[in-house]
């Protein structure tokens, strides 16, 4: 019999992580999850795209895990290596690796109510991330403090959600390779802009004190963080350096600017010929309307080819595609939606 198969969106596994037990122990639930081989396999496939000379440059990092590497990143780490049976450089190489491939797509918006509504495609050259790909609750005291989507293994998030407070995703700002500084810049106990994220989420009260941190603290790569609040105007697009902010670019309703769309470039610059998305995406945006922009329609714009990248040869981003995409609004967090994209399906 012939075997056919369809493409289709999944909704990923959702993992609570408790922050109230040792961080060695906090992944632990991802041995009930995953093959611990498969884990293994992702992980090499992501390390070998690393250059030789950095694995070399790291061992002295992962010698003094507890030097360089801050709490609860060091523990967490330390506790993945015992998952994956792995060597703790492998662990340490796999979570740099990951902050240096994301290309993605990140939209803030403000309905004609003021509601804030933020959603992002998250593309990788990496197609084995559809199976790693988890939103992950982070529980404290029984509830649940912050949550966010990241794959199985990296302790950072580039996508996140603080109930009632903000949303925020992190973009690959395309300044080249940066492997040269990450191993100076981590000896200067610099934050991995992802890490930067998590800790927000975690400690910061309300938007405006998640925008001055994500704006402030010093991170190893240049980065664009994307922030959404509970309030009207309450969104914005940081563009970063690795010491401090280069631009603020907030929602300005009053004036019609009821959107900001990020992907990979400074927003006051034209992006490349061959990357359509930002244009695509704008174009899409003003179709919808501010009066029916809502978590749905923006999973629409998002939805868009090229916004949502499916790697056909027209739209080839260096055969990036998108993993997935997550819609979000931190006044309404139950609503946190992620989709993982084109799902091979086989029917016999």
């Amino acid at each position: 019999m012939c075997q056919q198969h369809e493409e289709t969106d999944f909704s990923p596994p959702v993992v609570n992580i408790s922050l109230d037990v040792p961080a060695d122990q906090r992944w632990a639930p991802l041995k009930n999850l995953f093959d611990i081989n498969f884990l293994r396999e992702a992980a090499s496939e992501v390390i070998e795209t690393v250059p030789k000379w950095v694995h070399n440059a790291i061992k002295p990092v992962v010698r003094a895990l507890e030097k360089y590497i801050p709490q609860p990143y060091a523990g967490e780490i330390q506790g993945l290596a015992s998952i994956y049976g792995s060597d703790i450089s492998d662990i340490v190489l796999l979570n740099f690796a990951y902050e240096v491939s994301a290309f993605c797509t990140s939209i803030v918006t403000q309905d004609i109510n003021g509601n804030i509504y933020h959603g992002r495609n998250m593309d990788y050259p990496f197609d084995v991330l559809r199976n790693l790909t988890l939103d992950i609750h982070f529980i404290k005291n029984g509830k649940v403090a912050y949550r966010g989507t990241t794959f199985a293994g990296y302790v950072g998030l580039w996508t996140g959600q603080s109930g009632n407070k903000f949303t925020v995703t992190a973009n690959e700002r395309n300044k080249g390779h940066w492997w040269e500084n990450v191993i100076s810049a981590v000896l200067l106990k610099r934050s991995p802009v992802s890490w930067l994220v998590r800790r927000t989420l975690e400690e910061a009260l309300d938007f405006q004190d998640a925008v001055i941190g994500l704006a402030k603290v010093p991170i190893i790569a240049d980065v664009y963080y994307i922030v959404g609040g509970v309030r009207p105007g309450e969104g914005v697009v940081i563009t970063r350096d690795r010491s401090r902010s280069a631009d603020i670019w907030p929602l300005d309703s009053l004036h019609g600017n009821w959107y900001r769309v990020e992907t990979n470039y400074d927003h006051w610059l034209p992006p490349p010929e061959r990357d359509h998305r930002r244009d695509v995406a704008m174009k899409a945006l003003n179709a919808t309307g501010q009066d029916h922009i809502s978590l749905n329609t923006l999973f629409q714009v998002l939805s868009v080819t090229p916004v949502r990248n499916r790697s056909k040869p027209e739209y080839d981003l260096l055969s990036r595609i998108t993993v997935y995409t997550t819609v979000m609004s931190a006044a309404i967090p139950e609503n946190y939606t992620t989709f993982i994209r084109d799902v091979r399906v086989h029917h016999n």
